[in-house]
């Protein structure tokens, strides 16, 4: 059994038991989170698809832990310019652990 979600903007195939990195989420390690945007739901040859969302679907997950990502190095330049920027970047993510399809 599938699903696809979606969460900060982005969508996710997922089954029971994954763990995904996904934008920063307003909660706490351990605490559950409820997913309702379900674009779609297979279970064997049973596929439901949602207009946009499957309704009545929920993915329910446990938040493992909170972190950045890897740094990433934005530079800036303008030829003959004298004009360079350096600047880096951590975007924070949430770790999720997915419990149960419904």
């Amino acid at each position: 059994m599938y699903a696809v979600i979606e969460t900060g903007g982005k969508q996710y195939k997922v089954e029971k038991g994954d763990i995904l990195r996904v934008e920063k989420l307003d909660a706490e390690v351990g605490d559950k989170v409820v997913i309702d945007k379900v674009f779609l739901v297979a279970n064997g040859d049973d596929l439901k698809i949602g207009a946009p969302y499957v309704e009545g679907s929920k993915v329910e997950a446990v938040v493992k832990k909170h972190d950045k990502a890897k740094k990433i190095i934005v530079y800036k330049y303008r030829a003959k310019k004298n004009y360079r920027k350096k600047q880096g970047h951590r975007q924070p993510y949430t770790e999720i652990e997915i419990e149960s399809i419904n």
